[in-house]
């Protein structure tokens, strides 16, 4: 993705600000539900001659929707932003296959909300003639996005499929929730540097240290001649790594911000008695 320096930074939080009247999502981890009446060993009675069971003995459910638990992370973050590789606090659920490390992969990359914000982080460096060799206008726009794209798309693939299959290791975000802020900021913005591995046990997060610094590389081939310098390219690898570590910062504490700011309170769509 073009990265044109802390204004990139900037739009971030000024997108995330746009998009406080969207809806929340629905919670990434659903709730067991739970029996609302007592069990039985005895089925319900089929008279003779029909194939089905009356109405009045099918237990009609009831229940309404139960609030999601603290710290349970949203499918979307303000209703718009994708949030697929984020796993609620408290949760352990088995590591993703192959199959479905490749699909968060392609949401994070061709999600709409994705493709406006490449539209966006595109038109400031245009405006800002970052790249001077891509020229400006409608044609220089074009250019700048199309690099911007593939910039955020190979690192996608790169660092939430390609090379967590290779390594095994699990690429999604674990909340901690619960803690003082210093401990769970620290945590969560150290998650560059660790991930769990497919048995669960902490490992260097080689995908994302070595993904980035490859998409980096890669880059070079589509820049102009300017931008591959190894300065240049050290700079927009350290850009990258800092907006995955404020990334994971962001879905730490967004459910706080989510309750505690902003009082709404996401459904998982799980009734309850």
């Amino acid at each position: 993705m073009v990265s044109p320096g802390k204004k990139s930074l900037g739009v971030t939080l000024l997108f995330c600000a746009a998009c406080l009247a969207q809806s929340e999502g629905q919670d990434a981890t659903p709730v067991p539900l739970q029996s609302t009446g007592q069990q039985t060993d005895v089925p319900p009675q089929v008279p003779a001659g029909s194939t089905s069971i009356p109405d009045a003995q099918i237990n009609k459910d009831t229940r309404t929707p139960k609030a999601a638990t603290p710290g349970a992370q949203p499918k979307r973050i303000l209703g718009v932003m994708p949030n697929y590789r984020a796993v609620s606090a408290g949760a352990i659920p088995p590591p993703p296959t192959a199959k479905e490390s490749f699909k968060i992969a392609t949401q994070n990359s061709f999600d709409y909300s994705a493709l406006i914000f490449v539209g966006i982080t595109s038109l400031m460096a245009e405006g800002s003639n970052t790249h001077p060799q891509l020229h400006k206008g409608i044609e220089g726009y074009g250019r700048y996005y199309w690099r911007g794209f593939l910039d955020k798309t190979d690192g996608n693939y790169l660092v939430i499929f390609a090379l967590p299959t290779l390594f095994h290791e699990d690429e999604r975000y674990f909340a901690m929730g619960t803690g003082g802020w210093f401990k769970r900021a620290i945590y969560s913005a150290s998650r560059i540097l660790i991930t769990p591995d497919y048995n669960g046990h902490n490992t260097f997060n080689a995908a994302e240290i070595f993904g980035r610094g490859i998409s980096q590389g890669i880059s070079g081939f589509y820049y102009p001649s300017q931008d591959r310098t190894a300065g240049a390219l050290a700079v927009k690898y350290g850009w990258a790594i800092g907006r995955d570590a404020l990334t994971n910062v962001f879905r730490e504490f967004w459910p706080d911000i989510s309750s505690h700011v902003l009082h709404r309170h996401p459904k998982t769509g799980t009734p309850t008695p």
